[in-house]
């Protein structure tokens, strides 16, 4: 079934725009528009802080198929993190169990994707951290500590203020410098 979800994807990549990220989840394939300027300087600022704190061995990755063939799900984050062997790869997607992080900057078209979607599949996955920062409703929220298919840790920041980023990572992301939609 997975591998047919996958055809689906594909062609849906290939007749898309080539401004539209594709995502899959259960039995729905999500299609997007690119990001506007103040999602990609708010992932830039964030990204930074990130980079400053990277674990040896794993490089920041933007926009990378993380998939789950147990679940059948496949996500697209903005963000994450990666062992670099992973990434040696020519596939067009890696093991999402191998993410560190999944950062995502909420889209104001389709917040349900990122609050609701995401929020359920990426503990599934097999993802440690998930990071949200939404523009719109000027907040960084952290989901951590995946058990049982959902994260039971969380910590909710509003723009200008701080939130604590946990190992591997281990340090306070600063968001002052966010901007709302």
């Amino acid at each position: 079934m997975y591998a047919h979800h996958l055809e689906l994807i594909e062609e849906a990549r290939r007749i898309a725009p080539k401004n539209i990220k594709v995502e899959f989840s259960g039995e729905v394939i999500i299609m997007q528009a690119s990001p506007s300027g103040i999602h990609q300087r708010n992932l830039a600022l964030v990204q930074r802080q990130f980079e400053a704190h990277a674990p040896q061995g794993y490089l920041l990755s933007g926009n990378s198929d993380l998939s789950s063939p147990a679940v059948g799900i496949l996500r697209n984050p903005d963000l994450t993190y990666l062992p670099e062997d992973a990434m040696a790869t020519t596939e067009s997607s890696i093991p999402a169990d191998l993410a560190l992080i999944a950062v995502e900057i909420v889209s104001p078209s389709n917040p349900e994707n990122d609050w609701t979607g995401k929020v359920r599949d990426y503990p599934l996955m097999g993802i440690p951290a998930y990071l949200i920062v939404d523009p719109g409703r000027k907040s960084v929220t952290l989901l951590s500590e995946p058990e049982n298919g959902r994260y039971r840790a969380r910590e909710d920041a509003d723009f200008g203020e701080t939130i604590h980023i946990p190992a591997p990572f281990s340090f306070v992301l600063d968001t002052s410098g966010l901007l709302p939609y």
